[in-house]
Parts: C-alpha cells; sequence; structure tokens
C-alpha cells in the first residue's frame, strides 16, 4: 500500500512537471482504486452502485483542474481521497435520501387505488334523461352506440363541430349532477 501510494506522488510530481506519460500512468492507475472506494461508498449509504462512473469521472476532472494546488512536498493520496471523499458527498447530497427498493418484488401486496364510488346505471339514465334532448341523443350515440362523430354528425343532419360542443356540453353538465348527487 505505502510502496503504491509512493509510486502515486512520483507520477503527480513528474505529471506536474509536465511528463504526460507520467500523467496518463497516474490517471490509470487511480482509477480502479477510485472505481471500487466509490461503489463501497455509494453501497454503505444505501444507493445504486452503478452511478459509481460519474462520480469517478467528476473526481478524475477534479484531480485535472486542481492538481496545482496538491502540495508537491506532501503525499498524493490523501489528497485524492479527500477530493474523492469530497465528490462522493456532494453526489449523494445531489441525490437526496432515498432508498432504492424494486417494486416487482412487492407488486402483488400493494394496495391499488381506491376506486371512485361510481354511480348506478339506473342513476346515470336517470340523469341523462333529464339532459336537453340535442345532448342526451349525441351522447347516446357517441358513449353508448360507440358512433364516431362524423357519423353521430350525419345521423342529426349536424356540424361535426356542433356534435363536439354537443358532447362537451352534455358531459359536463352529466358529471356535474352526478358529483352532486
Amino acid at each position: 500500500m505505502r510502496e503504491r501510494e509512493d509510486e502515486w506522488t512520483d507520477l503527480m510530481r513528474s505529471a506536474i512537471s509536465g511528463d504526460d506519460a507520467a500523467y496518463h500512468r497516474l490517471l490509470k492507475a487511480i482509477t480502479p482504486v477510485l472505481r471500487a472506494a466509490t461503489r463501497r461508498g455509494l453501497a454503505r449509504a444505501g444507493q445504486p452502485v452503478d452511478q459509481s462512473e460519474d462520480i469517478v469521472q467528476d473526481i478524475l476532472l477534479a484531480v485535472h483542474l486542481k492538481r496545482q494546488t496538491w502540495d508537491t512536498n506532501a503525499p498524493f493520496a490523501p489528497w485524492l481521497f479527500a477530493i474523492a471523499r469530497n465528490k462522493l458527498i456532494d453526489a449523494l447530497r445531489r441525490r437526496g435520501r432515498r432508498i432504492f427498493v424494486n417494486i416487482d418484488d412487492f407488486a402483488e401486496t400493494l394496495p391499488g387505488e381506491t376506486p371512485e364510488p361510481t354511480a348506478s346505471p339506473s342513476e346515470v339514465t336517470a340523469q341523462l334523461q333529464a339532459l336537453p334532448a340535442r345532448q342526451r341523443d349525441v351522447l347516446q350515440s357517441i358513449a353508448v352506440d360507440s358512433a364516431s362523430i362524423k357519423d353521430t354528425a350525419a345521423k342529426f343532419s349536424m356540424s361535426e363541430g356542433a356534435v363536439r360542443v354537443a358532447l362537451h356540453r352534455g358531459l359536463a353538465s352529466l358529471t356535474a349532477k352526478l358529483r352532486d348527487r
């Protein structure tokens, strides 16, 4: 472990001095370690580990952008892991406190939505009869007989727009009456 940290420190010193090959070797060496640490951190926080790659990329970007702030007389690993810890914390804060549970495991045991009470067919028929004749005929044709707007317009010698208006008004009136009951 200590040997690896010394190697990273030497590589970072060389990278800061302008050695691109050393910088490439450093990034290649630290990426798997960061990936494993990030996955552990996510798992410990109860988060899905499949998001670890985004966090690793954030860490590597921060290392690249802030590399001039590293003290060349200090070991590299503590500086790196401080960045990694902060980036992991930032990612967890952005996500908020969520617990992920696969709903498929519980689909049969979860209660469904409580259906709203519906009116009985006789109630609907009574309210339908109370509508003006044109609205009632249009509603009957479209909602009950499943006719199209075009067919209903032809049947009652109306324009399609007039059928839509009568349908809308009839439905609104019927809904209001059934809601008031």
